[in-house]
């Protein structure tokens, strides 16, 4: 089944909503993953179930160019905290590989559900456990790794990619919960995610896997939509690092965690 021609009406709703995914890369670092992928998978729904399957495809090319604008605008002092950190880097490309690799094999209903359990229980986390509402101890080491040891790298990469969402719903929290305010923390998610969606990026470009070939499919991306979306975000990427508001840390917090929610929901009544 090959989804039709993007409409006009689609392609203003889309730079409408790209809008809303430059707001969330540079306030929550989202780099536009979660909102990308409800959002694709109703305007690829003619897909049936394959939509999600391309929803996540697209949704890294999206997070990959929001990601390296929102990376080159954030002061070098808050990125200089990620230096020393190759080897996280490589595991985090190898994992986001692996990860979209999968993506293309898998039935469409595994990748859904599985996005909206992973949702689920990240929310239930964020909210009774300590550390990202709530203050939590920290350990020097801990504090030292940012929250992310090296090891984690591949299973970030890997759920990251498999899912769409972007590296920013593990790594946001984990630095979180190792002191870092908010505003650090979603920085430096998007430098993360630039370094697990471009191979990612590169395999669902490559690789069509289950998904027929239709118009504004490359590989598995929408092409089309992204570009939609991509117009609409960058300037409010460019404009909002440069001039960050100044959110309260729990309002910041929670408004992270209603986005999570509102995400899941999405793909969750999208059949």
């Amino acid at each position: 089944m090959s989804p039709p021609g993007i409409s006009l009406v689609l392609v203003l709703v889309l730079l409408l909503i790209g809008l809303l995914v430059g707001v969330t890369t540079v306030l929550f670092g989202f780099g536009g993953g979660f909102v990308t992928v409800p959002v694709i998978t109703v305007a690829d729904a003619a897909l049936g179930g394959d939509a999600v399957r391309v929803a996540t495809a697209t949704s890294a090319l999206v997070m990959l160019v929001n990601a390296v604008v929102a990376t080159l605008a954030t002061r070098r002092e808050t990125l200089a905290r990620l230096r020393g950190r190759a080897a996280l880097f490589v595991l985090l490309g190898l994992g986001g590989a692996l990860g979209a690799a999968a993506a293309r094999i898998v039935p469409g209903a595994v990748i859904r559900w599985g996005f909206v359990l992973y949702v689920a229980v990240t929310v239930v986390d964020l909210l009774t456990r300590p550390g990202f509402i709530r203050p939590a101890p920290v350990t020097p080491r801990a504090a030292r790794d940012q929250g992310m040891p090296t090891v984690l790298g591949l299973p970030i990469g890997g759920i990251a990619a498999f899912l769409g969402v972007g590296g920013s719903v593990m790594t946001v929290p984990l630095m979180r919960r190792a002191g870092a305010p908010m505003p650090v923390a979603a920085a430096l998610a998007n430098p993360l995610t630039l370094v697990l969606v471009a191979p990612a990026l590169l395999v669902s470009l490559l690789t069509r896997g289950h998904v027929p070939s239709g118009a504004g499919l490359v590989g598995s991306v929408d092409v089309v939509s992204a570009l939609a979306l991509l117009v609409g975000s960058l300037p409010v990427v460019v404009v909002v690092r440069r001039r960050p508001p100044r959110v309260p840390e729990v309002l910041h917090a929670g408004t992270y965690i209603a986005l999570l929610v509102a995400a899941g929901a999405a793909v969750a009544v999208t059949g």
